[in-house]
């Protein structure tokens, strides 16, 4: 294999490496998506969604908190979190009922979202 093959291969693997290993931060990557996408209707004392479910999203603390329900994530665990199941389409009838499309998050915004809770959710 020629040289300039090797070092493509190797730089194309490390690159990849580098994207899959990012550490996905709360403050730089995760509360400006709350803020923009979700707060407005997760504020108490009248935000619809803070209504329904006491979910706020003012703070780390809140988020963890959860709802009147229980929590929405489960560090390590996007498959299981309700945070994840709701931005990805995969809250059934819940999904339909409680969120605008217009307030649809992208797909890096939803892949931010999983990576952050698969990666223990931290308050970084």
């Amino acid at each position: 294999m020629n040289y300039h093959i090797r070092i493509a291969i190797i730089l194309g693997i490390s690159f990849i490496a580098a994207c899959t290993t990012h550490q996905v931060s709360y403050q730089m990557d995760i509360d400006p998506i709350l803020n923009d996408k979700c707060i407005t209707c997760h504020t108490a004392p009248n935000g619809i969604g803070y209504k329904a479910t006491g979910l706020k999203l003012h703070s780390y603390e809140s988020l963890m908190n959860g709802t009147i329900y229980g929590p929405v994530v489960l560090a390590g665990d996007s498959q299981r979190s309700i945070i994840n199941m709701l931005v990805e389409g995969r809250a059934g009838k819940l999904q339909q009922i409680m969120h605008d499309e217009d307030k649809a998050l992208s797909n890096e915004e939803i892949m931010l979202l999983k990576r952050w809770v698969d990666q223990g959710a931290l308050h970084n």
